[in-house]
């Protein structure tokens, strides 16, 4: 099996530690050219609780973890942690996220009933007939997100706005999560999306997209690393692998999670595949 790179850094331990109290954003944080980070107003301190994570993750550097399914934790430098695709269920170790996202194409990307401790949950369908629009900044990390249309059930019709690319702005990184995506973006809606350094892609092959459509995405996108999720048997991975395989360098880690900063990124775009695994 291929080894990592030496120039990414593995986090090789992830734990929990006791909720500390928000803090304004510091003044040394490294500026996004993501497109958004810096723009608009910036949330109250108190209205932010934030979790943090026992190991510090290492200065200027984000985790990102693999839970499941299409369920990420990303932590930021200053411990704040984001949980994409939430589903109610992250492990038997008990964290509480600073903000969750959702989608609802599936029960496998959403909760009905989230853990109320959660200060922030982000619902990426419309509500009350308007789209999700979200720009929340959490100090070190801003979410924001662009909305793609879906099918209905069972591939029946159209919902507009269905889905929410969301995307993480921390560490100077650029980290799109692209959800249950169902459509190639239009040219406003790459433009909206930005940059992304890392990006995690469904590569079901058909539930989402063809692993062609798919990967026609991911090329226009022309991240630095790409991780694929929402694979089911591990034959639609195997598929949009060799569907990229010309173009990119391919890693299978070994590893749950691994740690990124904007100084280490690999300078041929290359795919990463974690394996998930709960909290425990």
């Amino acid at each position: 099996m291929p080894q990592p790179p030496a120039r990414l850094c593995l986090a090789l331990t992830l734990a929990l530690a006791t909720p500390a109290l928000a803090q304004e954003a510091p003044p040394d944080r490294i500026p996004s050219h993501c497109i958004a980070l810096a723009q608009g107003p910036r949330l109250a301190p108190e209205q932010v609780v934030p979790a943090k994570w026992a190991d510090p993750v290492e200065a200027d550097h984000v985790l990102i973890r693999y839970f499941d399914h299409a369920s990420f934790a990303i932590v930021a430098p200053d411990g704040t942690v984001a949980v994409t695709d939430y589903t109610g269920y992250l492990g038997t170790k008990d964290l509480v996220p600073d903000a969750v996202t959702m989608n609802n194409a599936h029960s496998s990307h959403w909760s009905a009933t989230p853990d109320p401790r959660i200060p922030h949950v982000l619902a990426g369908w419309p509500q009350a007939g308007r789209p999700a629009e979200y720009r929340l900044d959490l100090g070190g990390m801003l979410i924001r997100n662009v909305t793609t249309d879906t099918r209905g059930p069972f591939g029946e019709g159209a919902r507009k706005d269905g889905n929410s690319i969301f995307i993480f702005e921390t560490a100077g990184l650029c980290i799109g999560h692209l959800g249950h995506l169902h459509q190639i973006p239009s040219p406003e809606q790459y433009a909206a999306i930005g940059r992304l350094d890392i990006v995690m892609v469904p590569v079901d092959g058909g539930y989402t997209m063809r692993v062609p459509d798919m990967a026609g995405v991911v090329k226009r996108l022309k991240s630095s690393v790409v991780i694929p999720m929402h694979w089911f048997s591990g034959a639609s991975l195997v598929a949009f692998l060799k569907e990229m395989e010309s173009e990119f360098d391919i890693v299978e880690t070994g590893l749950s999670e691994m740690s990124f900063s904007m100084h280490d990124l690999p300078a041929r775009p290359t795919i990463l595949v974690l394996e998930p695994r709960w909290l425990d």
